[in-house]
């Protein structure tokens, strides 16, 4: 890789690590995508609707919050009429690369951030090098600003190599809200999908560090139950109101007591609760914010059903009504073992890479899983891939940083083994 293009995808990270945006308002980061992706001898891009299916999309911020994230995407310097294609939060993009006949091989990295201030330490490194997050509140915590250039670098790399088929890179929204893997996956332009990547930086492991094929991924799902019941005054008339505190609270104790299944783990989070709005008010409006989980999409609708029921139990019990949404989910996945085979082949090509780890358990939940879903059921085979790096703070915390050369050796990888793959048709 030239000085010039590892120059090009340092400032490109770090201009997406200035502009984090949470889930379907990425508008200045798809927009930034574009705008590059037009720069190159990219066949097809779409954007918006175009790179989303028709179903429901999850956990949409209301108007005020779209047009105001819109608003200062418009501010940092995007393309009007590329805003214009995004409008409603219809982030994210899909790069089409038509190179002849041979197999589809698709990459699909993600692009949103999370809602965690950023640290301003002075060992800090974007707070040090001035391209920490000018969205105050708001950050990439985990990663995806890296994904985003891996993306763009894959499609450089096989640009300039000989790769004889079509590459499809999906930049994906609303990942941390895993809301934006089903409606992308069902957007048609997975259909003719032979194979598969996704790609992931850190998951604590080294810089230097490869693993071919992740597991493990928890089937999950996220919740939002409102209840509702009648106020009255605590002291003088408690019997004439129908509290809803009392509904969320047997709601929460009850949900921590579904039973475990003899099938495999299971999992379950009272995350974010509340209600009410004095002492002397019998509260008729509160809130259960949560998830459940399991090793499997089976157990993961196992916990889903009766926490379902919980809720709905609980509301009848204190004469309260409850209304359910779900939030965000997503399928458990298996890497295929052929693709990650030719990911450790690709691996030991690369400069920097000092080991290569065959397979690793996730022990979280991934939307990813749902394009991998997509193409695995249609016969094609799917695989997902860590990039270690070198990271100062954890995951999802304020000091989260990557390691910038680990970016190359993402997309040394990645674009080695999607040329392989082409080759080898496993």
């Amino acid at each position: 890789m030239s000085v010039h293009l590892e120059n090009e995808y340092r400032e490109f990270r770090r201009d997406l690590h200035r502009h984090p945006e949470p889930a379907w308002c990425e508008f200045y980061t798809t927009a930034r995508i574009v705008e590059s992706l037009r720069d190159r001898d990219v066949d097809e891009v779409h954007v918006g609707i175009d790179a989303l299916g028709d179903g429901e999309r999850r956990n949409v911020p209301d108007d005020d919050v779209l047009d105001e994230w819109l608003a200062r995407a418009r501010d940092a310097g995007a393309d009007p009429a590329l805003l214009d294609d995004l409008a409603g939060g219809y982030t994210g993009c899909v790069a089409v690369l038509d190179r002849g006949e041979g197999p589809v091989v698709g990459l699909r990295v993600d692009i949103d951030a999370l809602p965690i201030t950023e640290s301003d330490a002075e060992d800090h490194a974007p707070a040090v090098e001035g391209f920490r997050s000018g969205n105050e509140g708001y950050m990439h915590a985990c990663g995806h600003d890296a994904h985003a250039t891996i993306g763009l670098g894959v499609i450089d790399a096989v640009l300039d190599a000989d790769f004889a088929g079509t590459l499809k890179v999906f930049f994906q929204p609303g990942e941390e809200q895993t809301a934006g893997g089903k409606p992308m996956a069902e957007s048609g332009h997975l259909d003719d999908v032979n194979y598969l990547y996704a790609v992931h930086i850190g998951l604590d492991h080294p810089s230097g560090t490869i693993i071919c094929g992740v597991d493990g991924f928890l089937a999950v799902r996220h919740f939002l139950a409102e209840f509702e019941g009648e106020p009255s005054h605590a002291g003088a008339r408690p019997a004439q109101g129908r509290n809803t505190v009392q509904a969320m609270a047997a709601a929460i104790q009850n949900l921590y007591a579904i039973p475990r299944h003899g099938d495999g783990a299971t999992r379950v989070n009272a995350g974010l609760v509340g209600g009410g709005t004095a002492t002397n008010i019998i509260p008729d409006e509160s809130y259960v914010e949560g998830e459940v989980r399991g090793t499997t999409t089976d157990l993961s609708d196992y916990m889903a059903e009766h926490a379902d029921r919980v809720l709905r139990s609980a509301a009848d019990m204190y004469d309260c009504t409850v209304d359910i949404e779900t939030k965000g989910e997503a399928p458990s996945a298996e890497s295929d073992t052929a693709l990650a085979d030719l990911v450790g082949d690709a691996a030991g090509d690369v400069e920097g890479v000092a080991a290569i780890a065959e397979r690793d358990d996730l022990g979280g939940s991934e939307d990813a899983t749902f394009l991998m879903k997509r193409v695995q059921e249609r016969g094609g085979l799917a695989c997902y891939v860590g990039v270690g790096t070198d990271h100062p703070g954890g995951h999802h915390t304020a000091t989260f940083d990557v390691m910038e050369d680990d970016v190359r050796i993402g997309i040394g990888v990645l674009s080695r083994a999607i040329r392989r793959v082409a080759a080898a048709r496993p």
